[in-house]
């Protein structure tokens, strides 16, 4: 396949294309890196288009996945002297009906990201226009058509992917030969933008979008994907037929496209989920791990129970070979899963801890938990939580953020409405009349004032004391940070910085812990998780040099989203009926979360039933491996820092 890129492989290992793989895909280690790379060939292109005194094309997309590369623009127009000024753009896609002004409008999100920072001609930005009368809506498209034909063409398309394989707006359904126009949203792409929109009731139903064969006509096209929640749909994307119900599959009719991906949406690429299939293995101890339990899986067999046959079928004779025996791979395989389960998290006390997931000294440890938002820490360990302090351990809850936004406006309304009745504004905190009147007459994209955010965080922090006491946690052991990149008020937070580092380097320093339990879980759908666990990476790197921390182990957790494959958990922590009943109703506690959550997700389940069938889940798989049958098991993965 031709490209004209110089994009490049940047994890190590074998990542050659294989014969399942019908689109040209680079993988990186993350996606700051590869978005600057994107970015620096549209600026090689503007650059070489400028040399020839030429216009340079682009098409342009919105959504968090182009965010990094129009912040990469930015610098290298501010710093390196990248101008605009031969730079046309068209977008995409918009929201109908939607006004410019709105903040979740695209036309707001470009000039946010991007156009207000650099130096293009505003004659020529191209954005669908949201505020279009419906009748005139199909002469428009076709003039958004013909301007982008007037121009030459499209010499770079920007894209993303949802989840359904949209690209733009190009639902599932939609023609190789449709154009731009005005199309139906899907339930699931409504879902993904409702946090956006705080509840998908407020998403638009529809919206313009360019067609597949407007983007299809591109010189060059760059997609690009980050994350777990890509995973699927990448594969599908990659390695499935041509079809109408993945419209990203038209771009293998493309003769220079490129997925950029990062190495979580490219991880269910066969190559990556089981390379055993494509060709030959290094066979680390993690990689047997993986083929072993997806054999188990495959045949419906326990490891016990698996043969030389099994491995002979299933592209696995090479570790056989290497190993000796079935016999031999299955009792191994069966150790290395059954030392990994303990009803003692913070290390049973005189113990021959060789063949145990935590030390067994000292047998009382310093424990910090952290937790993103106020009800993670249930929600993720509620089981092990309360181990934790019935084994007699010294636990400190830390949560990392207010979690205010999460609150709806008429929780806080109806709490606002009794304290002003009970104690008025004389005797509280909180003027809460003021908070009555501003959300009584809030309006569309009104971001909350600063009085209405105080009683949003105090709402939460108040149902996690709730919850810590009920598990049996002291109140001075319960620590609220409230990090402020989060403190905006509004969905997109800011940048995690020094300020924020150091305050969760404080908290470390002052507990001084022998275990840390964090949130691994970075598909949560507002990206939060991700930024307070670059928070503790950075502060536990930066106090690396103490003491203390030599004797500091990392555990991650995971949240509602996902749990963590078996090959990748290093302990699993069973839960009897008793303490999945305890966890449950500490997650209950967290009112303002039930019922009406804000930001669900793709899940339509509420987090306390998220968290009891993925502990159960847990649990059966374990089973079915031939391991001990347990009623629900939390899992962690030891980190190194």
């Amino acid at each position: 396949m031709k490209t004209n890129t110089s994009l490049a492989y940047d994890i190590p290992g074998k990542f050659e294309e294989t014969r399942f793989e019908k689109n040209h895909n680079v993988i990186f280690k993350s996606s700051a890196e590869a978005s600057k790379i994107v970015a620096q060939e549209i600026a090689e292109l503007i650059r070489s288009k400028q040399a020839e005194n030429k216009s340079c094309v682009l098409g342009l997309a919105t959504g968090s996945s182009p965010i990094k590369v129009y912040e990469e623009l930015v610098r290298m127009h501010k710093e390196d002297g990248l101008s605009f000024h031969n730079v046309i753009t068209f977008n995409l896609d918009e929201y109908y009906p939607m006004t410019k002004e709105n903040r979740q409008s695209y036309h707001y999100f470009m000039h946010q990201h991007l156009f207000n920072h650099i130096d293009i001609k505003p004659e020529n930005i191209n954005i669908p226009d949201g505020t279009v009368v419906l009748e005139e809506l199909n002469q428009y498209c076709v003039d958004y058509e013909m301007k982008i034909k007037d121009v030459g063409g499209i010499d770079f398309q920007l894209l993303g992917i949802g989840r359904t394989g949209h690209v733009g707006f190009n639902e599932p359904g939609s023609h190789i030969n449709s154009g731009t126009r005005i199309i139906t949203l899907d339930h699931i792409t409504r879902v993904d933008a409702s946090s956006d929109f705080n509840g998908i009731d407020n998403v638009p139903k529809r919206a313009i979008t360019m067609g597949v064969s407007t983007i299809l006509r591109s010189k060059r096209i760059v997609l690009m994907a980050w994350g777990q929640n890509k995973a699927a749909v990448i594969k599908r994307t990659i390695q499935g037929e041509i079809t109408s119900d993945v419209p990203a599959t038209f771009l293998q009719n493309h003769s220079n496209a490129s997925f950029v991906l990062d190495q979580f949406a490219a991880s269910e690429l066969t190559r990556f989920e089981t390379p055993w299939l494509v060709g030959e293995c290094i066979w680390t101890q993690e990689l047997k791990s993986k083929a072993i339990i997806w054999l188990c899986k495959e045949t419906k067999q326990s490891i016990l129970k698996l043969t030389d046959r099994d491995y002979n079928n299933n592209g696995m004779s090479d570790l056989l070979a290497q190993e000796g025996s079935a016999y031999d791979l299955n009792i191994n395989m069966f150790n290395v899963l059954q030392h990994t389960i303990t009803g003692w998290p913070g290390g049973k006390p005189n113990t021959d801890d060789s063949h145990r997931p935590e030390r067994a000294n000292p047998a009382q440890k310093r424990i910090i938990l952290f937790s993103p938002h106020p009800d993670d820490d249930v929600i993720s360990m509620g089981g092990t939580f309360s181990k934790l302090i019935k084994q007699g351990h010294d636990v400190h809850v830390v949560y990392q953020t207010s979690g205010n936004i999460a609150v709806t406006d008429d929780e806080a309304l109806k709490f606002a409405e009794v304290c002003n009745d009970f104690i008025g504004k004389e005797n509280g905190g909180v003027d809460f009349s003021s908070v009555i009147n501003f959300l009584n007459s809030k309006t569309e994209n009104q971001v909350d004032s600063l009085e209405v955010r105080k009683l949003k965080g105090l709402i939460r922090r108040r149902e996690s004391y709730a919850a810590t006491r009920y598990i049996g946690l002291k109140d001075e052991n319960t620590h609220f940070l409230d990090l402020p990149f989060y403190e905006t008020g509004q969905i997109k937070k800011n940048p995690l910085a020094k300020e924020d580092i150091a305050i969760v380097a404080a908290i470390i320093a002052k507990i001084k812990p022998h275990q840390v339990f964090a949130a691994g879980d970075l598909a949560d759908p507002h990206g939060t998780h991700e930024v307070c666990l670059n928070a503790i990476f950075a502060a536990m790197k930066q106090l690396k040099p103490e003491p203390y921390m030599d004797d500091c182990w990392l555990w991650l957790y995971r949240g509602a989203w996902h749990e963590w494959d078996i090959h990748e958990i290093d302990m699993a922590v069973p839960l009897s009926p008793d303490e999945v009943m305890i966890k449950r109703h500490a997650i209950l506690y967290h009112q303002s979360q039930k019922d009406r959550v804000m930001f669900q997700g793709n899940d339509s389940r509420e987090f306390w039933v998220r968290a009891e069938d993925r502990n159960k889940n847990t649990a059966k798989l374990y089973d079915d491996l031939g391991l001990a049958e347990y009623e629900a098991i939390e899992a962690f993965k030891r980190f190194d820092y």
